[in-house]
């Protein structure tokens, strides 16, 4: 399970063919199909049955002290070396340092549930693709995306997610919330 913002369709298209001359460049990554596309707030791994009830309560009141907010996607990125790429993402730009707070929140949300919570700031991005071992990478294709500017869009809710590992991997919507 995983709290996340998904970006509106404007959005999402937008980024799509800003990224069509990078999709078929030689090293790019395993691209995640636009419609999957989300900005991850807290990744939770299993959640006992048990525990899902008290998470949808306590996050209702971590979201409604979420001031209104808007983002923008911007620019791109990897995680890993150039060499030995591991993640192609692209940024996010605007409130994002608001954003963090509502990740914060939820993280601390999930703690006093004793769900085990990675110990790393957050850092809001949206995942495009996943670079496989063993295959040729080209670890400098994210830096192509450095001008690229989306349009902004306002926040309108945060939902709790849940995936379904698979061919193809799906996301199920477990709880929603608005924001603003």
């Amino acid at each position: 399970m995983f709290f996340a913002v998904t970006p509106p369709p404007g959005a999402r298209a937008d980024l799509d063919r800003a990224l069509a001359p990078l999709r078929v460049a030689p090293g790019a990554p395993g691209w995640t199909p636009p419609e999957r596309w989300h900005l991850t707030l807290l990744f939770l791994g299993g959640v006992p049955a048990g525990d899902v009830p008290a998470l949808v309560a306590g996050a209702g009141p971590a979201v409604a002290a979420t001031p209104p907010l808007s983002l923008r996607l911007a620019g791109g990125g990897r995680f890993g070396s150039r060499r030995r790429p591991q993640v192609c993402w692209a940024g996010v730009t605007g409130d994002a340092d608001v954003l963090g707070g509502l990740a914060g929140r939820l993280a601390g949300v999930a703690r006093e549930l004793r769900l085990p919570v990675e110990d790393r700031p957050f850092r809001a991005h949206l995942t495009l693709g996943r670079w496989r071992p063993g295959r040729p990478a080209d670890g400098a294709l994210p830096d192509r995306l450095v001008g690229y500017r989306g349009p902004s869009w306002p926040v309108t809710e945060v939902e709790l997610l849940e995936s379904h590992l698979g061919t193809p991997v799906r996301y199920e919507r477990v709880a929603a919330w608005p924001v603003g």
